[in-house]
């Protein structure tokens, strides 16, 4: 399942995974998408390796830009992982 985190001023939507875990390491997924005339521009990145995967219409610029973003959320994404997203910890 994934969780949303936020919407950028473009468009672009930031969801992220649960937390789980793989291999003794918790890992959470974060993924991209933006909407395009070709349909989407995506990309999901896994935590903590940073490493990039499913990547669909995105150019090494959308790259760096989503990388500075993961980096300096990771911490939020494993929080909000852990329990049910962001959503999860706002009272109505």
């Amino acid at each position: 399942m994934l969780y949303p985190y936020i919407t950028l001023g473009d468009g672009t939507e930031i969801l992220h995974t649960q937390v789980f875990e793989e291999d003794g390491i918790e890992k959470v997924e974060v993924q991209f998408e933006k909407p395009i005339e070709e349909g989407f521009k995506s990309a999901r990145c896994i935590l903590p390796t940073y490493e990039w995967i499913k990547l669909d219409n995105c150019s090494e610029e959308d790259i760096k830009f989503y990388t500075q973003i993961v980096e300096s959320n990771a911490h939020l994404f494993y929080k909000y992982g852990k329990i049910g997203g962001i959503e999860s910890c706002l009272v109505s």
